[in-house]
């Protein structure tokens, strides 16, 4: 674990004010070097995972921030319901469709974790 900051959570409203509060919730709970790293992609892909945990999930929602120096931060994001994400091949000119795509692309790494109480999305992100 990081020697600056240790690991914190949030609980988020299941609406749309959800991506904000995550973003906030992370710019603040993330320590120096990493933020000086890795925020803007953390911020992009944190909202994206909340935004569809918003729409397909179900309650109760949170964000996980952990700052790791062999891993680098991790995020993630558990909501209440059980079924899998399911990425999608979004058209050029879809509206939604793109967020695990980006999770994917941006993140050195990403996976689900399902438990009884539903799943947790989380990517990881090495600092340069």
């Amino acid at each position: 674990m990081c020697e600056l900051t240790a690991p914190v959570a949030l609980r988020l409203p299941n609406d749309g004010t959800a991506p904000g509060l995550a973003r906030r919730f992370l710019r603040s709970a993330v320590c120096g070097p990493h933020q000086a790293g890795v925020l803007d992609e953390a911020e992009l892909l944190t909202s994206e995972l909340v935004t569809n945990a918003v729409r397909y999930g179900a309650p109760p929602m949170a964000v996980r921030v952990t700052c790791d120096r062999s891993r680098g931060l991790v995020v993630a994001v558990t909501d209440g319901s059980t079924e899998a994400p399911a990425p999608r091949q979004a058209a050029s000119d879809d509206d939604s469709g793109r967020g695990l795509q980006l999770v994917d692309l941006l993140s050195s790494d990403w996976g689900v974790q399902a438990s009884s109480a539903g799943k947790t999305v989380w990517f990881e992100l090495r600092t340069r």
